[in-house]
């Protein structure tokens, strides 16, 4: 219940929820996507991100790009940029190669 005696605003219940999971889970852990916590709270997509931010802020969790929401206090993001940085410099070195046969065509 609110102060004004009114039922809490579902993104809270989200967050509320959710941080009793964080609780169990460890650090760099992933969070259910999206699309599962809709399904689980039977909320809007916006309303279940609302949930998540609550707990962005509260230093809980972490976003990492469209790979997820983790635990925080892991390395997760860290791990996540070093593998962006790998597959960029594959994708350079694919597409320089790719280039190059096309000019030999």
């Amino acid at each position: 219940m609110t102060a004004t005696g009114g039922p809490r605003p579902k993104a809270v219940q989200v967050a509320d929820e959710l941080r009793e999971d964080v609780k169990r889970m460890q650090s760099g852990e992933r969070l259910p996507t999206q699309r599962e916590l809709m399904d689980r709270f039977g909320f809007a997509g916006q309303t279940i991100q609302n949930g998540l931010a609550i707990l962005r802020a509260e230093g809980l969790i972490e976003s990492v790009g469209n790979l997820g929401n983790f635990v925080a206090g892991g390395e997760t993001r860290d791990d996540v940029r070093k593998e962006i940085k790998e597959m960029r410099s594959q994708i350079e070195a694919l597409t320089e190669r790719l280039e190059a046969l096309e000019t030999r065509s």
